[in-house]
């Protein structure tokens, strides 16, 4: 009854402390814009099964898709066996399910253990590929400190989390030999001469170790970019169903230009135009706070970003941190103040350098390369829209078109009176 109070308390705990945090996150993305994202709810679900559930876009890759598939399917499938853990915690009982399944329960703890050992493989591999090979997407600055750290600490955990299944299970099947999994019985020699006392003690300790580190993991989630997990089921349900690179106008600005055309149809109390484009995160939709939360730092987009090929500071991986970055301080200010209480920061430049922005040539290649159809080129021209239109900051370069445009209608330098004369120099 004890050990059942004590399990009782953890996942309680647990749980309440989870589900704060998830709270905390849900009402820091909803400090964002209104956008409206609930139509054509057919493709929406489409896209939650492709994307999300399939993993479409990273069989791009086949063989790192095969190997994530393993964790994937292995995070999701033998996470099942939570339940019977949880049932057996509350209830004081042991292999709940082991009566009512008979020889299918076996058949599914050896699927289970198989998955485990495909999980410790790929793992390894992975860490090889971060630690030791030092892939160019993760041997980036960008992932310099706690991020570097964080993916590490999550392969690690999975690790262990395995070999502890594997443990418990090699040593409760020697205390009751009716019991036979394959995978697990490879650890037998291990325990060769310990007693009945010695394994019932292990197998407890691992039981309990497992549960308590799936509940800890549970809770470390939140804070990591694991939480993509999570994420990208309603990231992909809420994607933005516009053609790729595809910029949405500002009704403002069309609006703007309209009543300077043609005044008689501005209306007397029309209002004046909001903040053109975002200065800091509460600027921003909401959906890009929420790509900013399912971000799985995996560097694809900075990867395939040709401003990124040539040298530039741009990393639109390191575009999505910091915006994630930015809307936890903003959160954090809330927690502390009831309230937002001006701290004299903003995404624009205390998170963002102009000159990161400047260098994006919108060819929307991050986006494409994201596995879970992130778009860093929203945030990016929501940015330089308000460096542009309300500060009127941009390259030398760049002010020079504007002001042809402005001119002569054109991004030329000629006059429309002279445009006919230039053009038949080329006749």
């Amino acid at each position: 009854m004890l050990q059942q109070i004590a399990f009782i308390a953890l996942v309680t705990i647990a749980v309440y402390l989870f589900s704060k945090k998830i709270g905390s996150i849900k009402r820091n993305i909803l400090l964002g814009k209104e956008e409206d994202l609930n139509n054509q709810k057919t493709l929406r679900w489409k896209n939650v099964l492709l994307l999300a559930l399939g993993q479409k876009k990273m069989f791009k890759n086949p063989l790192v898709a095969c190997l994530h598939l393993v964790i994937y399917a292995g995070f999701i499938i033998i996470n099942l066996e939570i339940i019977e853990i949880i049932l057996d915690g509350i209830l004081g009982t042991h292999r709940l399910f082991l009566p009512y399944l008979g020889v299918l329960y076996g058949w599914l703890i050896n699927s289970f253990e198989a998955l485990a050992v495909g999980v410790i493989v790929v793992c390894i591999i992975f860490l090889i590929r971060r630690n030791i090979i030092k892939l160019q997407r993760f041997a980036s600055k960008d992932l310099n400190g706690w991020p570097r750290s964080d993916a590490n600490y999550i392969l690690i955990t999975e690790i262990v989390l395995m070999c502890l299944f594997l443990t418990m299970n090699a040593t409760d099947a020697l205390l009751h030999p009716q019991q036979s999994f394959v995978c697990s019985s490879l650890l037998h020699p291990l325990f060769a001469g310990s007693g009945s006392n010695s394994l019932e003690i292990i197998e407890r300790i691992c039981w309990w170790v497992h549960i308590t580190g799936i509940l800890a993991f549970l809770n470390y989630l939140p804070y990591s970019k694991h939480l993509h997990i999570i994420l990208a089921f309603p990231n992909a349900y809420y994607a933005r169903l516009i053609p790729a690179g595809k910029l949405n106008n500002m009704p403002s600005v069309q609006n703007e230009v309209l009543y300077a055309m043609k005044p008689k149809l501005a209306p007397a109390d029309a209002p004046p135009p909001a903040r053109f484009g975002a200065k800091d995160v509460t600027d921003l939709s909401w959906k890009s706070l929420l790509d900013a939360y399912s971000c799985t730092e995996c560097g694809r987009c900075t990867s395939a970003c040709p401003a990124n090929m040539t040298g530039k500071l741009l990393s639109p991986r390191t575009i999505m941190m910091k915006t994630r970055d930015r809307v936890e301080e903003v959160g954090r200010n809330i927690d502390a103040n009831k309230q937002f209480v001006e701290d004299g920061k903003s995404l624009l430049r205390d998170y963002i350098s102009e000159e990161e922005l400047h260098a994006c040539t919108t060819c929307n290649a991050c986006g494409e390369a994201c596995p879970v159809s992130i778009s860093p080129l929203d945030i990016i021209m929501e940015l330089r829209r308000n460096l542009i239109m309300e500060e009127s900051s941009a390259p030398q370069e760049w002010n020079a078109t504007f002001s042809n445009i402005e001119n002569n209608f054109a991004p030329w330098k000629f006059s429309p009176e002279e445009r006919g004369a230039w053009a038949a120099t080329f006749e």
